[in-house]
């Protein structure tokens, strides 16, 4: 679709059975956006809550796709993104809530320094608390390393042995990094356009660090805004430890690994990435014969079904 001018941005909102987060979610985009004229596309990837009705009765200027299958997080942007027509295009999660004009600041922010290209805020939880997960550092065969052997979790404020998560960045401040989450990343549609958006073998997970990959070797500068703030619940549309989310997560980051590296460094990688599950794994089942729970082999499953993951 061509760009209109007159639209500052295309907010991007994939929806999979979170309707009450989203209806919130998009009331507050309407609510604390007053000085951008803005352009709201929600593709509903089959929810069966009653999400599409919901959206298109309590939002009827929302841009609704109400699909018949679920397209996942990376399609479905894609095929939301068709119906853009701003210059710019904003990633939105739906489990998020826009606090204090973030998105205004955050188009203020890109509008002085549009040599980025790639711009993301930062994100809170709803107690008011620091949400971490706004960005992080690409995926590297030492911090593969360091997971296999669980040493990010015991020196987890290391840099050096939990290099991902930008430990000594308290988020408080503005920098450039090397990926801004996808569940609020605001980009040049051109250069979307130009990257032909996600990677669409990227189901779901690692399609945002494959996008600033690219993003970056086009020329790209991701970087944070501190003055941009966003409620970011996580784990919307699935409970974050489930085995389906792990095996969907540990796919998608070999996927990555096979794509980016090639070689041994994808071979090492790999290896160290089937070491982490069957630590995790074997970690898990011991948890549960030490606590009496009932089906104590249940961690197992993950490796059971390597084949999904490999």
């Amino acid at each position: 679709m061509k760009e209109d001018p007159q639209i500052d941005v295309s907010i991007l909102i994939v929806s999979y059975n979170t309707r009450e987060m989203t209806l919130e979610c998009i009331a507050s985009i309407y609510e604390q956006t007053t000085s951008h004229r803005i352009q709201v596309i929600v593709l509903d990837n089959d929810s069966k809550d009653g999400s599409a009705e919901a959206i298109a009765a309590r939002f009827p200027d929302v841009e609704l796709i109400a699909s018949r299958e679920n397209h996942g997080f990376a399609r479905g942007n894609n095929v939301a993104s068709l119906r853009s027509k701003g210059r710019r295009t904003l990633l939105l999660n739906p489990d998020t809530v826009i606090l204090d004009r973030a998105i205004d600041r955050l188009l203020d922010f890109a509008d002085g320094h549009p040599e980025h290209r790639l711009w993301g805020g930062r994100h809170c939880f709803a107690d008011g608390s620091i949400n971490t997960f706004n960005c992080f550092r690409d995926y590297s065969v030492w911090s593969t390393f360091c997971s296999a052997l669980g040493l990010n979790r015991i020196f987890s404020g290391s840099s050096a042995f939990n290099p991902r998560p930008y430990p000594g960045y308290d988020r408080m401040s503005t920098r450039e990094v090397e990926v801004v989450t996808g569940c609020y990343l605001l980009i040049d549609t051109e250069l979307w356009k130009e990257l032909e958006g996600f990677d669409p073998e990227f189901f779901m997970f690692a399609e945002e660090v494959d996008l600033c990959r690219r993003a970056r070797d086009a020329g790209a500068r991701p970087i944070i805004n501190a003055e941009s703030l966003i409620v970011h619940h996580g784990g919307g549309s699935a409970p974050s430890r489930s085995i389906e989310r792990r095996i969907q997560l540990f796919r998608a980051e070999r996927q990555y690994y096979r794509k980016h590296m090639g070689g041994i460094r994808s071979f090492l990688a790999c290896m160290f990435s089937e070491m982490r599950i069957i630590r995790l794994a074997i970690l898990g089942s011991l948890m549960q014969l030490v606590t009496r729970r009932k089906n104590p082999r249940a961690s197992l499953e993950l490796i059971r079904r390597r084949r999904e993951w490999s």
